[in-house]
């Protein structure tokens, strides 16, 4: 690889610097070396040799108004905000117009939160800097601060406009525009940006993935098509055009771009996984169990794996493979709402209806609170003749879903079943008035109980 000038000679001074640690000889370095490695090990996170580096420099170059301020901005790195400060008052006043002051001044107020003040610091600074760029990106994050989303937007653009291929601002400008939920506006920018930078492949990326938000995949696919063409070792690109094509059903498409990022990366879980899906919608079954237990072999901890395996056998109607996985799934993590809901699935299309009504017992005590798995659950209660057990499970479901006609027609079967009909007609009433049109689950549950002649009566004086 060929470096710069400018590469070569930064190397050869964090050379010369490192060797004379080791030996001990004291060497000479110009300010702007020393800044340049200072900031070196700033960045890298090796803050005592920077602070070495400072020493030296300093004793070499006591009067340097650059290495002060590095020296500042090593003080506001360790929160000693005041001594910082009345350094940065000292070399205020020998000179003025040195726009790192009024940025270091900045930073000082931003770690107070004072971020309307560090604002105003940094437009005092944009007088005298050259970098126009840096100051607007660091007015930009003092807007993040403030929740501004519109000014920091507004900021990060200027940044952009000053340095269009610093990809980095891109980044920050879509983030505002899709943060602000403005992604019609986020699709103009960039297409308006791309017309001036056609072969730019993160806006070509970014520009696919907010038309892919907005099911736009013809669009999404074109936009991902041009970041890989531009650059054909863009994962993410190939990652994110293998989904458009799943959208839009070119299953062996989609394929080939997941295994192109498996080529340019090692394996990843979820590649595995969606082509193990493309496969399956190919109906390829091999192949697709043969992706799906690469998948949990990849990651064991990835439950969408196991629950493709899960789902694959259910599907077929192969209880016993089924049941098998989710086992070894809940062995691996018992906490899982998701093994758990297809545990009990399993069971019930056994006719093993104490395991499946464990199964959803479980999945509810782990954060599954979706109607469905209320239902099932206290549907099996009531065919175990756990009439009670069921009662208290639907009003437990009644404190997640208040107004629902499934749960109250459900209470008020099984309070009739229990005898306590003020109960029944109670949750009747709320069952016909919610829903009138379904109050033939009463009959499809609770067959006894809608053959009554006090109940048929009822929901004949409703109807008027």
């Amino acid at each position: 690889m060929h470096l710069s000038h400018e590469e070569e000679d930064h190397n050869l001074s964090l050379s010369k610097f490192e060797s004379m640690l080791k030996t001990n000889k004291v060497l000479f370095f110009d300010s702007e070396e020393f800044e340049d490695i200072i900031l070196h090990y700033m960045d890298i996170g090796k803050s005592s040799l920077a602070k070495k580096a400072l020493k030296l420099a300093l004793e070499q170059h006591p009067k340097s108004t650059g290495l002060k301020l590095v020296q500042v901005e090593m003080l506001v790195f360790d929160d000693k905000l005041d001594v910082a400060e009345k350094m940065l008052n000292e070399l205020y006043a020998i000179e003025p117009t040195n726009e790192e002051v009024y940025i270091q001044k900045a930073n000082i107020y931003s770690k107070r939160d004072n971020h309307e003040k560090a604002v105003e610091l940094l437009r005092i600074a944009l007088k005298y800097t050259d970098d126009y760029a840096d100051v607007y990106n660091l007015i930009g994050m003092e807007y993040l601060f403030m929740d501004d989303l519109e000014l920091a937007k507004e900021n990060f653009i200027k940044c952009l406009e000053e340095e269009p291929e610093e990809q980095s601002n891109l980044y920050n400008v879509i983030y505002c525009f899709e943060f602000l939920e403005q992604n019609q506006e986020a699709i103009d920018f960039l297409t308006n940006y791309i017309n001036q930078n056609p072969y730019s492949e993160i806006a070509w990326h970014q520009l696919g993935r907010l038309n892919y938000g907005l099911k736009r995949y013809e669009e999404a696919l074109t936009a991902f098509d041009y970041a890989t063409l531009i650059d054909d070792s863009f994962m993410g690109a190939f990652m994110e055009k293998a989904k458009a094509l799943e959208r839009l059903k070119r299953y062996e498409e989609a394929i080939e771009n997941y295994t192109e990022t498996i080529r340019l990366d090692d394996p990843t879980s979820y590649a595995l996984l969606r082509i193990g899906k493309c496969y399956e919608k190919l109906g390829n079954e091999v192949e697709a169990l043969k992706f799906f237990n690469q998948t949990v072999h990849e990651d064991p901890l990835l439950d969408k794996g196991w629950i493709a395996i899960t789902d694959f056998y259910f599907r077929k109607k192969n209880y016993a493979k089924a049941l098998y996985f989710a086992n070894k799934a809940i062995a691996i993590d018992t906490e899982n709402k998701l093994y758990w809901k297809r545990f009990a699935a399993i069971n019930k299309a056994m006719n093993l209806f104490e395991e499946a009504e464990y199964g959803y017992r479980k999945a509810v005590e782990y954060g599954d609170y979706q109607l469905d798995t209320w239902l099932f659950w206290t549907d099996i209660l009531q065919y175990l003749g756990e009439f009670e057990a069921a009662v208290q499970t639907l009003l437990q479901a009644s404190e997640y879903f208040p107004e629902e006609h499934e749960i109250e027609y459900r209470l008020s079967g099984l309070y009739f079943m229990l005898h306590e009909t003020e109960k029944g007609i109670f949750h009747l009433s709320n069952g016909l008035r919610q829903n009138y049109k379904k109050r033939t689950l009463i009959q499809e549950l609770f067959p006894v109980i809608w053959e009554r002649a006090m109940v048929q009566e009822y929901i004949l004086k409703h109807k008027k």
